[in-house]
């Protein structure tokens, strides 16, 4: 199959089909006659494979590992299993991260519950006061902006 194939597909775009090849998480296609790129099912399950992986927000590095691993099976899995948890202590800290933002955004919004003209709009003066180097009703005092 061509790219265009491979991508409609996969779900994957062609030009990160392509940054997956130089990446080496693809291995190069064989060329038809034509000089067109020639994709074979093997191409399409790895790409499968990496394209889950980054909807898990795996980064291509640790993509990269696993695939690694997928050629050595007779290998332990403790690694693969110290990369999950890795990932996960990610996501945990984003979370955690995103709730701040949330409560930050909510202290926002409370500053401005009318709709008013833009020169009475408390969300703008809190954004601008925080851009004077002034307390923002979204960070608790002493926090960086």
């Amino acid at each position: 199959m061509r790219i265009g194939e491979l991508s409609r597909a996969t779900g994957v775009e062609v030009e990160t089909i392509r940054y997956y090849e130089k990446a080496g998480l693809l291995p190069p296609p064989s060329r038809a006659d034509n000089g067109y790129r020639a994709y074979g099912s093997g191409h399409l399950e790895r790409l499968a494979f990496v394209r889950h992986c980054r909807a898990l927000d795996i980064s291509l590095a640790d993509i990269g590992r696993l695939l690694d691993f997928l050629v050595h099976p007779e290998a332990a899995c403790g690694d693969i299993n110290r990369l999950v948890d890795a990932q996960l202590d990610r996501v945990r800290a984003r979370i955690i991260s995103l709730q701040a933002l949330e409560r930050q955004l909510s202290a926002l919004r409370r500053h401005c519950d009318e709709d008013l003209q833009v020169r009475d709009c408390g969300i703008l003066q809190e954004l601008v006061g925080a851009a004077r180097g002034e307390a923002c009703a979204c960070h608790e005092r002493g926090a960086p902006a």
